[in-house]
This record gives C-alpha cells, structure tokens and sequence, in this order.
C-alpha cells in the first residue's frame, strides 16, 4: 500500500480532457487522473456551462501521483510534450477558454517546478509558451460519462481521429515513463 504522504495532486488543463486524461493515466506513479474542471467562478459547473465559456473554467485532469515512483518535473515535461502550448484558448479544433493550456499549483514547490518546467519547454518553440501557471482553486469532477473516455469510448469518431494519434505519439516518446502493462 502507498503511504499517503508520498502522494500529490496537481491539475493540468490542455484542452479536451479526455485527451489528458488518456495520457497521465497511463503513467507509472500515477495514482489517478480524473477529468473535472477548475479556475472559474461559479460553485459546481457543469459541461454545458464550462462550454458556453461564461463560468471561467478550464476542462482538467487532477493528477494525482506517487512522488517516490514519478517527479513532478517528468509530469510536466510529458504535460508540455503532449499539446501545444503555444495557443491561446485552443488545441486543434477545440477551441474556446475552457480549453486553455494550465498548470494549477497546490504549493509554492510546484509553482517553481512549473516555471522551470515551462523556461525548459520554451526552448522547443519558436514562438513563445502561453501556458497560465496559477494556483489551484476548487476542483470540481465532470460528470460521470467524461471519465476514463478514452478507454471506454476508444472506437468513438473523436478518440479515433485525435486521441489514438496523441497516445501512439505519446507511447513512443514516453515509453520509460509508462506503467508496465
């Protein structure tokens, strides 16, 4: 059993959750990898409110990982490796600011591993990284049907055509960092 005080949570917001969620669950030291939605400012949004853009949040995944088993800074890295944090309130054809490239830190530790992290992923871009690191506010879960989507939807159109080509991606760069299957 995990001691529970080698566990941390940190929020990643890089457009559909379903697409983050697929890749961090996938992770050695990931305990958890649970879609909700974070950083606006209303009290337990729904998908339908968070997509019309007027409640402030950001679609999330709560990563919650084992740090004995697996660094923030690996975390991070796989987060910048796996969207593109160039673009503003957009990945592909998602677009809007529920879908903004975030890092929600619990912890002034975290704060300062993201801003590493981000100086370090700056360098593989020509234009620069608008990825928000702010801290982490009430995380709110998505409703039942958004998690694990990828795993139980993955013949879907949507998990087809863009979450199979991010995981095979994914899988190759990644592939020490990957639980054993």
């Amino acid at each position: 059993m995990e001691s529970k005080e080698s566990l941390s949570s940190i929020a990643l917001g890089a457009g559909c959750f379903w697409c983050v969620e697929a890749v961090f669950e996938q992770l050695e030291g990931v305990q958890s990898a649970v879609s909700g939605y974070m950083g606006g400012h209303i009290k337990n949004p729904g998908y339908r409110e968070v997509c019309s853009g007027r409640t402030g949040h950001a679609e999330v995944v709560l990563v919650t990982f084992n740090e004995a088993q697996i660094a923030l800074s690996d975390i991070l890295e796989v987060f910048f490796a796996t969207h593109d944090p160039t673009t503003l309130n957009r990945q592909g054809a998602d677009v809007g600011t529920q879908y903004r490239s975030a890092i929600f830190y619990d912890s002034d530790e975290q704060k300062a591993v993201a801003d590493a992290a981000l100086q370090k992923a700056q360098h593989g871009f020509d234009v620069g990284i608008v990825t928000e690191i702010t801290p982490a506010t009430e995380f709110y879960e998505a409703e039942d049907y958004h998690q694990a989507y990828y795993e139980l939807n993955g013949e879907a159109p949507y998990c087809r055509a863009v979450i199979a080509p991010k995981m095979q991606k994914f899988r190759k760069q990644f592939e020490p960092l990957l639980k054993v299957q």
